[in-house]
This record gives structure tokens, sequence and C-alpha cells, in this order.
């Protein structure tokens, strides 16, 4: 996406030196990074992990480095994309405007945390999630970095860059599309959060780590269909990451921990099942979509689905236009985000919201005011409004109301409720 940060066409790669602010020595184990070695020849692996006979340390080395793309690896990447599976547009998708609200939100700002979409089979939840993926921003990550760390946040550096960034090395940085990884339902546990590499510790003899399905999340967004299906065990193992941010592997001899920053995206059909309410709170917001009801809006959508299924590239071209208009509407909210501000005295009204309404902890106050502000960059302005409020504050609370089996009225009224008898 050239409009946002810069174009991701470049044949060279760019070299970034820059020192850490605050970050203890003592906390990073001794690593060593041997990028003056790589320049000028083809490099495989990832992460190896060499013991030493009679020693507990570990030595990590981050060995798939490339310092710059030539045009063969440019124009294969280009063919690579091409041949991808066509994703459905996202400015063709008919209605379901509350999930499609939540997902640009979230896109504008990560630290929202996620959403949940919770709806009827058939109405578009997967097809609607998959095709934000052609508006996702570009990020800078360094390059050969199994954990797409960024060069200029500790925060999500894996060990292996904060070190080398501490001992003053250059490394080499890129561009490139943020992250959708798909989690499937029976996916095992080491493949999300990573285990022992097999083949290398037998055809090398050394202990190495393979990176899970965490690390390929980081600084991207984790998509988990039917997530009230989820296992038990995999579900422990998302609410740690999202918990901390950090994902910690103990495998055979090896102990390794990186960072694990995502959006959590869940969708799934309640009359399969709940979700356990630790999860239910990780996401920031939630999401109901029903079917639509409007004949005509059926036959179009029927119409748009058998266009799309009978040329995917002709459709996708129809709806260019729209969906760079999107992706700079997007681009300027990201960019204005710091820019916008929120009254103290709207601050007050949203937790004195969630106050009445026994919300427990301080996330939904704080997912709301990120939300309201999002919307408002989203909108161009740099000034939260109440009707900013009122369109997000449902959608940030819901999920966090106690249950009352007795209760006939959507949790979504009560908080639309509560919200105009306290802004009024």
């Amino acid at each position: 996406m050239a409009g946002l940060l810069g174009t991701s066409s470049s044949s060279t790669a760019i070299f970034v030196s820059r020192p850490l602010y605050s970050t203890s020595k003592s906390s990073i184990p001794s690593l060593s990074l041997p990028f003056g070695q790589s320049h000028g020849r083809k490099l495989y692996g990832g992460v190896g992990v060499q013991l030493k006979k009679g020693r507990s340390q570990f030595h990590v080395s981050v060995s798939n480095v490339a310092t710059e793309i030539n045009p063969a690896e440019k124009a294969q990447k280009l063919t690579s994309e091409e041949s991808q599976r066509p994703v459905y547009p996202f400015a063709a998708i008919v209605g379901q405007d509350e999930m499609k609200l939540c997902l640009l939100l979230n896109v504008i700002d990560p630290k929202i945390g996620g959403v949940m979409i919770m709806g009827d089979r058939g109405t578009g939840k997967s097809t609607t999630v998959r095709s934000v993926v052609d508006l996702l921003p570009e990020i800078t990550v360094v390059a050969g970095d199994p954990f797409n760390s960024d060069p200029e946040d500790p925060e999500t550096m894996g060990t292996e860059v904060r070190e080398s960034i501490l001992k003053g090395e250059q490394l080499p940085v890129l561009m490139t599309k943020i992250n959708m990884v798909d989690l499937p339902l029976g996916a095992t546990e080491d493949r999300v959060c990573g285990t022992i590499d097999i083949e290398r510790a037998l055809t090398e003899g050394v202990k190495a780590f393979e990176p899970g399905l965490l690390a390929k999340a980081n600084r991207g967004i984790l998509y988990v269909d039917e997530v009230n299906l989820l296992d038990d065990h995999l579900v422990d193992v998302l609410l740690d990451s999202a918990a901390s941010g950090w994902n910690t592997v103990e495998r055979e001899g090896i102990s390794i921990s990186h960072p694990a920053r995502f959006i959590l995206i869940g969708s799934g059909n309640p009359e399969e099942g709940e979700l356990r309410p630790q999860l239910l709170d990780r996401f920031g917001m939630h999401a109901q979509v029903g079917t639509v009801r409007d004949a005509e809006l059926r036959v179009k959508i029927v119409e748009e689905r058998a266009r799309f299924d009978k040329n995917p590239k002709e459709f996708r071209d129809s709806y260019k236009t729209e969906q760079e208009k999107l992706q700079e509407q997007i681009s300027s909210a990201r960019s204005n985000l710091s820019a916008v501000q929120i009254d103290h005295e709207l601050r007050v009204k949203i937790s004195k919201v969630c106050a009445e309404l026994n919300v427990d902890g301080l996330r939904g106050d704080i997912v709301t005011n990120r939300a309201a502000k999002a919307l408002a960059a989203l909108k161009g302005r740099d000034t939260v409004t109440a009707e900013d409020i009122a369109t997000v504050i449902p959608n940030c609370l819901r999920h966090r109301l106690r249950k009352d089996p007795l209760e006939s009225i959507d949790s979504g009224l009560l908080v639309i409720e509560k919200f105009y008898e306290v802004f009024s």
C-alpha cells in the first residue's frame, strides 16, 4: 500500500542503526548476530540454537537476513501475489455496517484490541474479515527476522534484534504488508507456539527453534474462525499471549520468548456454543451480525457474488477505485490519530456509563476512548463528539456486561439506554 508508508517496490533494503533508550541488559540472554557475514551469499535457516556440551547457556543466531531484493526476487514476489486466491473486495460487501466499522477502527488503531464477530451462519463473517487484507497498510520490519520485529519499537522486537541494536549494529529493514494469519481449529499447540526444528536436529545436530503462528502474527492480525469451537488448551495459549504480548516456549532444552502482539479477530455462530468469558473480554470490540431481510438487498448480494465467482479479476477491477479511496481514508486516519482529542467531560461520562453498567475492570473505558478517537480520525476530525461515542460504545461494552439468564433485552440496547441517560 504505497499511499500510507511509502512504496514497497524499492529494489534495495534500507539500513538503520538506532540505539535503544532503556533496556535492561540483565534481562536479555547472551546473543549474537553474524550480519556482517551474510552479504553476497544465499542463506537459509531460521533461529538456530547451538548447544555446547557442559554449558547451560545457548547461542542464538538469525541467519536468513537478506540485504537487498534483486529484480528476479521482486518479479517472483509479484507473480506469487497474482497467483494467490482472489479476495472479495471490502468495498463490495453489502450491508453489515457494524462489522465493517469495527474492522476498520481496528486497522486504524490496532491497540483497540481486536473484534469478536458473532452472527448467523452464511452472513459473510469470514468473507468480510478476509477482505480486510487488501486494506492493510505497510509496516517496517527487520529483513529476515521471523518475528516481524520493528527496528524502532523495543516492545515488538525479538531479543536477537534488540541485542544487535544495543551493540550498534546496522540492521537491514524493508517495507511489508501487515500479515493476516489464520488459526485453524485443528492446529496443534506446537504449530501455534513454535517447536523444535526436527529437520535441522536430524541433519545438522543442533536444537533449532521453529517459530509458530504466534510469531508470524506479531504486529499483524490473528484470525480465528469458529472461535467458540476452539480447544481449551489453545484458548489458554491465546489468553496468555494476548495478556502479555509475548509468547514463551519451553521445549526439549530450549527456552525462548518472542513478541506476540497481534490484533485478535474471531468469528462464530452463537448457536454452536458460548465463548469463555476470559477470552471474550480480550476482544476490544464485539459486533453482532444478522441475516439481511430486505429482498432487494438479498438479490444484490446474490448477483454480486455470482459476478465475483464468474470472473474474480474483472470484479475486483470494477471496485478498484473505491478500494483505493478507502485505503487513502485509512491512511489519513492512521496518520492523524495522534492529533485527535477527547474532552475530559466526555471521558468522565464514558467512565460513568461503565460504572453504572457494572462493567468489570477498566478495559471497557480504555477501548471506548480509543474507538471513539479512531472513528473521529476516520471521519477526518480532530475532536471526538458524543455522536462518535454513541456509535462505538455498544460494541465496546456489550460483551463485558454480566449475563442475566432471565434478561430478554439485548445487552447492546442496555448500553444505549444507559448512554442516553448519562449523556442527556
